[in-house]
């Protein structure tokens, strides 16, 4: 994050390339539009892993939290919208004996 415009670049590329969805380019401008601002910065992200939704749950956390460093002011604001809560979701583990992590394998009386 730097002063600029308000460019944002995920991996390189616009968002409007990046996201497809215009909600997921929502997510990652609200913490932006909610503190005005938008046009103050030029935006940078790297990302990778999950799916569209996710990572642009991560890029929002990330301009978040790079806003908190520009100002500490904004952190009771920011947190009171949710914006620098991480989703805790994570994907549950394969056991073993079974199909998957809660699916079990068929079973026959016969």
């Amino acid at each position: 994050m730097r002063p600029g415009h308000g460019e944002i670049q995920v991996n390189g590329r616009a968002i409007e390339h990046f996201f497809k969805k215009e909600n997921d380019r929502s997510v990652v401008t609200s913490p932006l539009r909610f503190t005005k601002l938008a046009t103050a910065f030029d935006i940078f992200a790297n990302v990778q892993g999950g799916g569209t939704t996710g990572q642009a749950e991560a890029v929002r956390l990330g301009i978040s939290r790079a806003l908190l460093l520009y100002d500490r002011g904004l952190e009771k604001m920011l947190r009171e919208e949710g914006y620098l809560t991480r989703d805790p979701r994570m994907v549950e583990r394969k056991k073993y004996g079974q199909a998957g992590a809660r699916r079990r394998f068929q079973f026959s009386k016969r």
